[in-house]
């Protein structure tokens, strides 16, 4: 591992080989010895032509990332993209890419995994906050309004899905407004900042900029505001206990 890696300027993320849960386990083991405790996971398996979350396929890479204090970072992007039509503009694309995070939000907090695997933390990567709200409060009156029923197949919450969240789900934003003016729905400790460099959505080279428009948009006070730039991000991927960095 590099110097700038043990640092903690550069936080090193585990690819795994997709095409099987064991192989992807091991590999995730190997690298978290070396140091690397975050990989990547698709938003959509199936959309791949893999096992979806409702079946136990990823069970031993689930329980290999629990182990080894692994967070899986759940890139907008990592599945077909959301368009209306094979014609519609790219940056119409792009406007909707949230939309797979939505999915991926309901498919986590519904299918039940967050309580099988207790100690296992995701983040959206990309897919912003704003939404996360109504979802949630949708997620939770779909399931009541199931309970009971004969669901024959797939794995399925057993506990109210929103309760899973408090510290296990994560959204990383660039250019939500929203999402900070309504951070007590969702929780400003679930909120990233990101710049998506090099993207041509991203905040860069004027993310200090556009990070201070956003902080005072949304009134975030002092304490807020470090949580929402440093603290959060030195939590959610245990920056302090691989890396020494202090909150």
């Amino acid at each position: 591992m590099s110097g700038a890696a043990r640092s903690g300027r550069l936080v090193p993320l585990t690819l795994v080989p997709l095409w099987d849960a064991d192989l992807a386990a091991a590999e995730v083991r190997r690298c978290a010895a070396k140091g690397s405790h975050a990989t990547s996971f698709p938003e959509c398996p199936p959309a791949l032509g893999l096992p979806s979350i409702f079946s136990d396929y990823w069970d031993p890479f689930f329980t290999a990332c629990e182990e080894t204090d692994t967070v899986l970072n759940i890139h907008v992007g990592s599945s077909p993209t959301m368009t209306t039509a094979p014609d519609a503009p790219l940056d119409e694309a792009i406007c909707f890419f949230f939309v797979n995070s939505q999915l991926a939000f309901t498919d986590w907090l519904y299918s039940g995994v967050l309580e099988d695997f207790r100690q296992l933390r995701i983040v959206l990567a990309e897919g912003q906050v704003g939404w996360m709200p109504f979802v949630l409060q949708r997620i939770d009156n779909t399931w009541k309004k199931a309970v009971g029923r004969n669901i024959s197949t797939g794995r399925r919450a057993r506990e109210l899905p929103s309760t899973s969240m408090p510290g296990r789900v994560f959204g990383a934003i660039f250019d939500d407004l929203q999402g900070l003016i309504n951070r007590d729905d969702v929780g400003i400790e679930h909120i990233l900042i990101e710049t998506d460099f090099p993207h041509q959505d991203s905040s860069y080279p004027d993310s200090e900029k556009a990070v201070a428009e956003l902080v005072s948009g949304a009134g975030l006070n002092e304490k807020e505001t470090r949580q929402l730039v440093r603290e959060n991000a030195v939590t959610v991927f245990g920056l302090d206990t691989h890396f020494g960095i202090s909150v």
